[in-house]
């Protein structure tokens, strides 16, 4: 069974993009990252499939069911944590955190209880006496502590320190562990890589790339990084290129012959040739196009 599955999903505000005709599907019990710079329809996407937003066409079910006839039940299998972490100011932690279960018919005190010590939140302070990360704590709670079926997150980690993003991501592991489908928004491509098994890129609102994060970072380029003087004017697959005050590094998509033959005739103290890492894939999807899906 699929958790998520949109058919041309779409949304524009006014005259103004916001997706364009995403086909996506997401299993049950998958742990999936959605990759994308700030404006390139992460949090539009999301939004419409809560039925936050109203689509302007295509459709989208969770768990089987339509997003738009049947946004109640949805949000009852779902916890949402935005990319935002905004609060009514006078309330105290502890009071957001039971209002959030209320709201959702739910006693999930033991629960909630557990990630609040995991996650060193103290539930007596005043929301707006908190730093952004300790907000950030809250929204966790608020999306985790009625076990959803699915956990829809939209760039969960930023404002944590990292032994709190560590924390963090143990416990979603835990959760996609006991068969919790788990859907990372995020732009921090090395969350991707270390903790999903599929992704899928999208750029300017629409879908450029989808399949397993292995798959994802296979491409012919090659992260070249050399010492000594270097001119790759006559490379016409040179990407990235980082000049530094020793040398040079870029990304190479061209013929490796050719490239060995330009470096021949240079004056090049060091070589290494080595497999970009995702980040420097997405570079080529951004930079490059990509191939749409």
């Amino acid at each position: 069974m699929n958790a998520i599955e949109m058919k041309g999903l779409t949304k524009f505000y006014g005259k103004a993009r916001g997706i364009v005709g995403l086909d996506l599907a997401v299993s049950e019990g998958e742990f999936f990252g959605f990759i994308g710079p700030n404006g390139a329809g992460k949090s539009t996407t999301i939004r419409t499939l809560l039925g936050l937003i109203k689509g302007s066409g295509g459709s989208a079910r969770i768990f089987g069911k339509d997003i738009a006839a049947e946004k109640n039940g949805i949000l009852m299998e779902t916890g949402y944590m935005p990319s935002e972490a905004l609060f009514y100011p006078g309330m105290r932690v502890g009071e957001v955190i039971r209002l959030s279960a209320g709201l959702r018919r739910k006693d999930c005190a033991v629960e909630a209880d557990l990630l609040c010590r995991r996650l060193g939140l103290d539930t007596s302070k005043k929301v707006h006496q908190l730093s952004f990360g300790n907000r950030k704590k809250v929204s966790i709670v608020c999306a985790l502590q009625h076990q959803p079926r699915l956990c829809i997150l939209d760039e969960p980690t930023s404002g944590l320190d990292p032994l709190m993003q560590r924390e963090f991501f143990e416990i979603l592991k835990e959760r996609n562990a006991r068969g919790a489908t788990i859907f990372l928004s995020s732009h921090v491509l090395s969350e991707i890589q270390r903790n999903c098994t599929r992704a899928a890129i999208i750029r300017e609102g629409r879908l450029i790339a989808c399949g397993s994060v292995e798959s994802l970072s296979k491409t012919s380029a090659k992260r070249v990084h050399v010492q000594g003087e270097l001119t790759v004017s006559t490379l016409t697959e040179v990407r990235d290129l980082q000049q530094t005050g020793s040398g040079a590094s870029f990304l190479y998509g061209g013929d490796i012959q050719a490239l060995l033959r330009v470096l021949s005739e240079q004056k090049i103290t060091d070589l290494t040739i080595s497999e970009p890492d995702l980040e420097e894939i997405f570079l080529h999807y951004y930079l490059d196009g990509g191939e749409e899906t």
